[in-house]
């Protein structure tokens, strides 16, 4: 089991290292291109992530809303980093999917 979840995680990772500057997807389309429709295992994924070249900043739910219990210092950090990369929100937490959103990766 320990080794499939890695395995898991680590194709997670993969994914989301090609995430470009000023764009996010979504777990549930992170989900989809590891070939699982569980959003809810990338989000594990990511929260168990260390290292610091994995942008787990572009990743959002499927309204745009950031991460509340994001690591370092919560939503705030990952909306202070998607801000820097030129990403605009709609309200204090949820992203512009329709100008951010990757279409395809």
């Amino acid at each position: 089991m320990l080794k499939r979840r890695s395995n898991f995680f680590t194709r997670v990772y993969k994914i989301v290292e090609k995430i470009p500057r000023g764009k996010v997807a979504t777990y549930g389309q992170v989900a989809a291109l590891v070939g699982s429709r569980d959003a809810r295992k990338v989000g594990w994924a990511l929260h168990a992530n260390t290292s610091t070249k994995i942008p787990c900043h572009r990743v959002v739910n499927k309204e745009g809303m950031v991460a509340e219990n994001f690591a370092f210092d919560g939503w705030r950090e990952q909306k202070a980093r998607l801000v820097s990369e030129g990403v605009k929100f709609i309200s204090e937490k949820q992203v512009d999917l329709a100008i951010h959103r990757l279409q395809v990766l």
